[in-house]
């Protein structure tokens, strides 16, 4: 049976001088961060191939990262980590996670596309897009951004701990990440509220 398409109507851009774009990556991993970006735009610099980052190839990622960092007028990253997210829950850090991108952009925008189907609370107006990192440059951006930036710290992790895999699967629950926390036990980097870390950690204090 195939798919219908989903249709999504155009996004309406306000007339405003300053427009940002947010997205986080690792809301679902279960080691490490969840980071967001926010990225402005420069019209006058435009970037060519920016899509949904989960579309691209990892050197198409590198390349597309170096000119977003060069060409935006902006570029922030916001965070949270495995101790704020136990202690907040992952929707609540996802969006602390996105304020902090915003507040840290060296030039505040006037407008804010958030990707997804809910917008943190910000002083200026903002917009949520369902699939915005395919339907909104700013968004594309951001989420390219921010997946780089976690990629990366994942690699760097996985020099630390080689034993999990971390480079290959990212933090994200695969089999064989499952069974590297079985044999090897959870890191300080784990986010103890998630299920499966939870259920690891009561198992081993039996």
């Amino acid at each position: 049976m195939v798919k219908a398409k989903v249709e999504y109507p155009e996004v309406i851009y306000p007339s405003v001088q300053y427009i940002a774009g947010v997205d986080e990556v690792g809301r679902g991993p279960l080691v490490g961060d969840v980071v967001t970006a926010a990225v402005i735009l420069d019209p006058n610099n435009p970037i060519d191939g920016l899509t949904d980052s989960k579309k691209l190839s990892e050197k198409k990622l590198a390349l597309l990262f170096d000119q977003i960092n060069e060409k935006a007028l902006a570029v922030s990253i916001g965070r949270c980590s495995p101790e704020e997210i136990d202690g907040l829950n992952i929707l609540h850090a996802t969006m602390l996670a996105m304020q902090r991108a915003v507040q840290g952009l060296p030039i505040q925008p006037n407008f804010v596309f958030i990707d997804g189907n809910r917008c943190p609370d910000l002083k200026m107006p903002s917009e949520a897009i369902v699939k915005g990192d395919l339907r909104v440059a700013e968004i594309s951006a951001a989420s390219i951004i921010a997946k780089v930036t976690r990629d990366r710290e994942m690699v760097e992790l996985d020099i630390r701990y080689p034993q999990y895999g971390f480079a290959k699967h990212k933090g994200y629950p695969t089999k064989a990440h499952f069974e590297a926390i079985q044999e090897y036990g959870v890191t300080a980097e784990y986010r103890k509220s998630f299920k499966p870390v939870k259920a690891i950690l009561a198992s081993s204090s039996n």
